[in-house]
């Protein structure tokens, strides 16, 4: 079964994939847009009719894609949800970054998996999403360590996303926490700065702790940083630009449910952009009222 599955997986991925932060920053700069669009894809959700199709996950990701991909610059798939339909969520997934990677190679793709293990471990996670699946990053968790990210700053051209201060209640449990006068989150950003490739480091802070985004400035001040919470979990837009934005804009901001349930019915994709378009109108709109 698994031999049969990285053989169906590596027909589908076959094209190299890298994309610069340079190429990030010209797209921001051309489409007035820093939006993410999280494609965590819940079949309970979907419309209906898709379901009759052979693959309804990968159905409903490139009718998304197709509508949105001029008014953002990145997407976004949470694994999770793929890894729990198996086998053909795994193939769905593998079908949309090959899509991606294809149709539109300017867009930045995240495997949003927070993995973290030890080292040899950790650099066949990264092989998993670098090498086979093409992604240009992944989502690292860093509770073990420099050599537990380490293996997956080691690949060129790929980037590294490194969980610093999350927007869940449960982030106050360890992330916050003072040892010797500073938090932890700021150790673990002071701190992964000194490991090899660093340059390959961006991180994701939580668009509900907007006040700790000047703070998180000072010590990774040209990091882009992935920003979830936005709309439904009720981070606000202006704060995050207000306190996190730098020279290049610096920010990819994440948007999911808003996006992809905003209706469940035949006119989903069409709905989907008229929320992505207000998005980033909205970011439009503070992009031009800074010296940018």
């Amino acid at each position: 079964m698994r031999l049969f599955l990285c053989y169906e997986i590596s027909n589908f991925v076959t094209q190299q994939h890298n994309m610069t932060t340079t190429q990030l920053v010209e797209q921001i700069q051309q489409k007035r847009s820093f939006l993410c669009i999280g494609l965590d894809v819940d079949v309970s959700k979907i419309p209906t009719h898709l379901l009759k199709l052979e693959d309804p996950i990968f159905e409903f990701n490139k009718a998304i894609i197709d509508a949105t991909h001029d008014v953002c610059v990145a997407y976004k798939p949470n694994t999770a949800f793929y890894e729990a339909y198996g086998i053909k969520g795994w193939q769905s997934l593998a079908k949309t970054i090959q899509y991606l990677n294809e149709k539109y190679p300017s867009q930045f793709t995240i495997a949003d998996a927070k993995r973290g293990d030890i080292g040899n471990t950790s650099t066949m996670y990264a092989k998993a999403f670098f090498d086979d699946l093409q992604f240009d990053s992944v989502t690292v968790a860093p509770y073990m360590g420099k050599d537990s990210v380490e293996p997956f700053l080691a690949f060129e051209n790929k980037h590294t996303i490194l969980l610093a201060l999350t927007s869940n209640e449960g982030a106050y449990d360890f992330q916050t926490l003072k040892e010797n006068g500073q938090e932890l989150y700021k150790t673990v950003l002071e701190t992964s700065k000194t490991w090899k490739n660093s340059q390959n480091l961006m991180y994701v802070v939580g668009a509900t702790k907007a006040e700790y985004f000047a703070d998180i400035r000072k010590i990774v001040p040209d990091s882009f940083l992935l920003v979830p919470g936005v709309g439904a979990q009720g981070g606000s837009l202006q704060e995050v630009c207000r306190y996190g934005m730098n020279v290049t804009v610096g920010l990819l901001v994440n948007s999911s449910r808003a996006i992809l349930y905003a209706s469940n019915g035949a006119d989903f994709a069409e709905k989907a952009k008229e929320e992505a378009v207000k998005m980033q109108q909205e970011m439009s709109q503070i992009m031009n009222s800074l010296p940018l």
